[in-house]
């Protein structure tokens, strides 16, 4: 079994996982020294990776070495310039028994594959003594060369804009976001250009002929389940087993990108409620916590709420939006102190401030570039912004939309560079089974999206669902982990229709498993129009 420790996952929009990440990366920063396209003829010729030791290595925990491959800037022009991937492994410890190399990508877009390569603790021995367990840092993430930079002034300012309340809001964002997507072309130069999906999927096969592995397992948390899906499409001969946990869904238009986004943020905080009435160390036990929640939006929305403190200060809507957005991912590690949070707007006492914002990408400088060339965000108008607030707030009428979604579409508004990858309905064929994994309320990739990409995949994946609140499966629940240990080291899948017992907190130290609920059956397929 995996340790409790959440993993770093699709970010704020994504960066709320950023805990264990940024810890791994600490210790280990100075490791290293230096639509569906069918395969292309592009593809590059086999180079072994020159292996090299990495330095502040652990060697308790195994051998680990370090490495880069130099890909094409641009896939399309592979004699052009070059940029470098950096990759890290650990080796399995039992050799005798070894199976092949385990690519992992944590998610982002922007978090390190090295780090957790580089951290194999995170995994538990049936994985480590028979995989290679493999990370790559993608093209602009942190060890890969050049990495992405942006004037970070420009991107606080962003983040104050990027829930605009008029058309004069609206232009002044738009404005900005230009702004910011001009700087990091200048502060990085032209790889800016090709931070798509597809040109990374590129690079992780490269990753592979660099291994010299006919086949790779491949495990993709929340962003990294794009990488996953499109290198099925591309690569579908090149996999042995893919784990897809809390997807993405690369099929959706603007509008439904929202809709899902809203609909699990409502039916998370749903849950979050339910919770408090049934748990006396609840600081809202008793309450009506939806009617009490929905009091402080509307007090937000009238600039008439106050956090604690002395003097007390505004609290924005959007802030009390990130509150709640950052609850949602780990229940066991936040729901007490969300409730005493939104307790002491009454009460006094904990600060809300103390819960990091989730809206922006203040992780990684390149989580915008990535997003904005894989999904169609522009808008014409503001009236269509404030035309989808509305709808979201009658979809969620306590919520009232979902952060994480909500800013990147707003944050991409206006991207100067264009859509690269663009959104397609998954065609995979000739792949093993894959298996998908989802919880049941997700605020960051919700259950529609992993059910849509099972539909898309057809024969070719099961889907698994985790029937509690949070994001990333496999460190939510002992089911789901040791499903997904079974599938990585058999290749058995679970039976179709699988369910996972939810696990809720029951005070604010321990957490208790429910019993199995009913099998929901996957939510309807998305409205017409939802794909492109």
């Amino acid at each position: 079994m995996p340790s409790p420790t959440p993993p770093t996952i699709r970010l704020p929009g994504r960066w709320r996982r950023l805990a264990v990440t940024a810890a791994i990366t600490a210790l280990f920063g100075q490791f290293l020294t230096g639509s569906g396209a069918a395969e292309p003829a592009r593809s590059p010729a086999p180079r072994a990776i020159a292996w090299h030791s990495c330095a502040d290595a652990e060697p308790d925990y195994g051998t680990f070495e370090c490495g880069t491959v130099k890909v094409p800037m641009d896939w399309n022009r592979p004699q052009g310039a070059t940029v470098e991937v950096a990759v890290a492994r650990h080796l399995a410890t039992d050799p005798k028994k070894r199976i092949g190399s385990l690519l992992f990508n944590p998610g982002g877009p922007g978090a390190s594959g090295v780090a957790w390569a580089m951290a194999p603790w995170e995994f538990p021995s049936e994985l480590t003594s028979r995989f290679d367990i493999v990370g790559f840092d993608p093209r602009g993430v942190r060890g890969s060369k050049p990495p992405v930079k942006c004037d970070h002034d420009l991107i606080d300012r962003q983040r104050a804009l990027s829930y605009p309340k008029n058309a004069a809001a609206f232009a002044d964002l738009r404005h900005i976001n230009k702004a910011v997507g001009d700087s990091c072309r200048a502060l990085t130069g032209p790889l800016v250009d090709h931070m798509g999906t597809l040109s990374v999927v590129h690079d992780m096969d490269a990753v592979r002929a660099g291994l010299g592995e006919e086949r790779i397992s491949y495990f993709g948390l929340s962003y990294g389940t794009g990488i996953g899906q499109q290198y099925a499409e591309v690569y579908p001969h090149r996999i042995r087993a893919m784990v897809l946990d809390s997807s993405m869904d690369h099929s959706l238009d603007p509008w439904s990108y929202q809709k899902t986004g809203a609909v699990d943020m409502e039916g998370a905080f749903g849950q979050f409620a339910d919770w408090c009435e049934r748990t006396r160390s609840c600081a809202l036990h008793g309450r009506d916590v939806r009617g009490y929640v929905d009091a402080l939006y509307k007090r937000a929305e009238a600039g008439q709420l106050e956090m604690p403190g002395k003097p007390p200060k505004p609290y924005t809507s959007a802030a009390l939006q990130d509150l709640l957005v950052d609850a949602m991912y780990s229940p066991a590690d936040s729901w007490s102190g969300l409730a005493d949070h939104l307790s002491a707007f009454e009460t006094g006492g904990s600060d809300p401030t103390e819960v990091p914002p989730v809206q922006g990408q203040a992780g990684s400088d390149a989580y915008l570039p990535v997003m904005c060339q894989d999904y169609y965000r522009d808008l014409p108008s503001y009236e269509v912004l404030a035309g989808f607030e509305k709808r979201l707030a009658r979809l969620a009428p306590v919520t009232r939309l979902n952060g994480v979604e909500w800013t990147d579409l707003t944050n991409c508004l206006n991207w100067p560079t264009e859509v690269t990858n663009p959104p397609h309905p998954l065609r995979v064929d000739g792949t093993p089974k894959i298996l998908v994994t989802s919880s049941r309320y997700d605020v960051s990739t919700p259950y529609s999206w992993s059910a849509n990409v099972t539909r898309q995949m057809g024969r070719s994946a099961v889907l698994l669902t985790y029937d509690g609140v949070g994001h990333g499966v496999y460190w939510l629940s002992p089911c789901g982990a040791d499903a997904i240990d079974t599938y990585l080291t058999t290749l058995k899948t679970p039976a179709e229709g699988t369910h996972c017992p939810a696990i809720w907190p029951t005070d604010k130290t321990r957490k208790q498993a429910t019993g199995n609920g009913p099998a929901d059956p996957l939510p309807e397929p998305l409205e017409q129009g939802a794909h492109r």
